[in-house]
């Protein structure tokens, strides 16, 4: 079983007593003179009461025996080897640990307290122990001071109104706590220089030290921002943070390249973690997603865990990582969750753009053969008007549209087996305009053309799927009203425009601002045909658009510009002329 002492620590006003006896015992150490044996006897108590105030360790927790020997070895050190030097490294490095505490305290008095104690720590440093380290006479008045003038600060510490709970873990900032630390030694040492080279009396070696180590910290304080656009040491140490153990930008570019090469977010984890093994200090690794989990490297006793919203990855290392390290991984381990997630987003939109592009397509592959029925209903209605009247002026008839009904049919089940192959097929305006009055001819529309150019060709999907939705939609609407009349306009003059107007009602307002943009309810639909037909004519070019929408006059217009969308057929040779 483990021998262990357990640590405990006063709170409240007994805190605050602690502290001030543990500093006048230091001080009556340093008056006598590290040769007195009393000066020794009061370190050990000294060194008892910074134990019981020390901030490293929290109330009530056991000191283990390897702990329990270090302080021994500490004791003894002081018993054998105190001299002015140990004491002044002592209080230097308690003035370090007391300066890297009061940045953290945000009550006042309490950071008072603190700035006293730490000011009284220097003081008597730089007054009273350096001094006697270099065999150098004081003044009487400075003995004095510091004999009788000092311990006031003690009085001062006592009548503040300090509450300190012991139950609180208690935080030393290292880096203030070492750059205190080096400041003092950079003080002595300064003074020592000045002294030994200038040959220069202590107060004043002490005054040029000063100001040598404040123009360093005013130049320092400038080039950490300096300002007017410029970067300085401030940049420089972020970036050094960043780029602890792996250049930051490497990393980005590694992430960057890799998912431009691998576009499976399975297999591009698999080899970003593979990269991250590539790393000095990484030995090995796991991940884990919600579908799969891998390995790399080998495990050690030592790692780090980043847990992110998709992804958890450990990361093992050959040494006990440090703080800014761990947070450097998870940095690193943020940036790979974000393009892993990225990943799956890209990979989730290729499968809604697949699913979308099979819909548009089935749903305008459904109004193409509606319109290929809504042909033929046409010729079986011509069939039932007229059984014996007139045979031969029926087979005519379906001589005419039968031949027209199987080549759209036709093409309807070539785009079935190749949805993403356009055609790209151009027809003659003259033969289009033609072949849809033929097919409309026995359903009452009436056909009003203007201008007609010669030899221009138009896409023949998109015309013939205007004016099969649009022709189509007027005469339902003519069933549920027959006095409604449907006319269809085609002029070719300086554009080329394809109106369908009837005599029906309009379209509500409240499915205005939906139209042709997608689906909207209908009485005979949902409106999908017209919004096929609106990007087929944004991807060709043209301008699709509802002109009129008034009571009597509802009317859809396609237009394309000459050279957009549409070309004009290569002119024939002249006739060579007689003669």
């Amino acid at each position: 079983m483990k021998r262990s002492l357990e640590l405990s620590r006063p709170s409240g006003r007994l805190w605050q007593f602690v502290v001030a006896t543990m500093l006048l015992l230091l001080h009556f150490a340093a008056m006598r003179g590290t040769e007195d044996i009393w000066a020794r006897g009061m370190m050990m108590a000294h060194l008892g009461l910074f134990f019981i105030w020390q901030p490293f360790l929290q109330g009530g927790q056991r000191l283990k025996v390897s702990e329990v020997i270090l302080i021994s070895l500490i004791t003894v050190g002081i018993l054998v080897f105190l001299s002015w030097w140990m004491l002044g490294l002592w209080i230097a490095l308690l003035a370090a640990i007391v300066g890297g505490k009061v940045f953290l305290f945000r009550a006042r008095f309490l950071r008072t307290f603190h700035l006293t104690m730490f000011l009284y720590l220097v003081a008597l440093l730089l007054v009273w122990v350096v001094p006697n380290g270099f065999s150098t006479p004081l003044p009487v008045e400075l003995r004095l001071v510091a004999q009788y003038g000092l311990p006031v600060v003690f009085l001062f510490m006592m009548l503040l109104p300090v509450e300190a709970d012991s139950s609180e873990p208690q935080i030393v900032d290292f880096f203030y706590a070492s750059f205190i630390f080096l400041l003092l030694i950079a003080l002595v040492l300064g003074s020592f220089a000045f002294m030994t080279v200038g040959k220069m009396a202590y107060p004043f070696a002490l005054t040029y030290s000063l100001l040598a180590i404040a123009a360093v910290l005013i130049f320092l304080s400038i080039a950490w921002n300096p300002g007017a656009g410029f970067a300085g040491l401030q940049m420089i140490f972020s970036r050094y943070l960043l780029s602890i153990g792996l250049p930051f930008e490497q990393w980005l570019h590694f992430l960057a390249e890799l998912s431009r090469a691998e576009s499976r977010p399975e297999q591009f984890l698999k080899e970003a973690c593979a990269g991250l093994g590539g790393l000095p200090w990484v030995t090995g690794g796991t991940w884990h997603t919600a579908t799969d989990a891998g390995e790399f490297g080998a495990s050690s006793k030592h790692s780090v865990e980043f847990t992110g919203r998709e992804l958890t990855i450990r990361l093992y290392s050959r040494h006990r990582p440090s703080p800014s390290l761990v947070w450097h991984f998870h940095l690193l381990g943020q940036l790979l969750g974000q393009f892993y997630v990225a990943k799956q987003r890209e990979q989730k939109l290729k499968q809604q753009t697949y699913v979308q592009a099979l819909h548009e397509a089935g749903a305008r592959l459904t109004h193409d053969v509606k319109n290929l029925l809504q042909s033929l209903n046409v010729l079986c209605s011509a069939v039932e008007r007229d059984p014996d009247g007139n045979p031969e002026g029926l087979q005519m008839l379906i001589r005419k549209h039968l031949p027209t009904v199987t080549q759209r049919l036709r093409h309807t089940i070539e785009k079935l087996q190749r949805p993403q192959v356009e055609t790209g097929r151009f027809v003659r305006a003259d033969a289009w305009w033609e072949g849809v009055q033929k097919a409309y001819q026995i359903t009452g529309v009436e056909f009003q053309l203007g201008q007609l150019a010669e030899g221009v060709l138009l896409p023949k999907d998109l015309f013939d799927g205007a004016a099969d939705n649009l022709i189509q939609n007027a005469l339902e609407k003519r069933k549920l009203d027959p006095s409604v009349r449907v006319r269809v306009t085609f002029d070719i003059g300086d554009a080329v425009v394809l109106t369908v107007c009837d005599t029906g009602r309009p379209v509500p307002r409240e499915v205005l601002p939906g139209l042709l943009r997608g689906p909207v309810p209908s009485e005979t639909g949902y409106g999908i045909g017209l919004y096929q037909l609106g990007r087929q004519a944004d991807l060709l070019g043209f301008g699709f658009r509802l002109a009129a929408n008034e009571q009597g006059s509802v009317c859809f217009e396609l237009r394309g510009e000459l050279g957009r969308g549409t070309s004009r057929q290569p002119a024939a040779p002249a006739a060579a002329g007689a003669g």
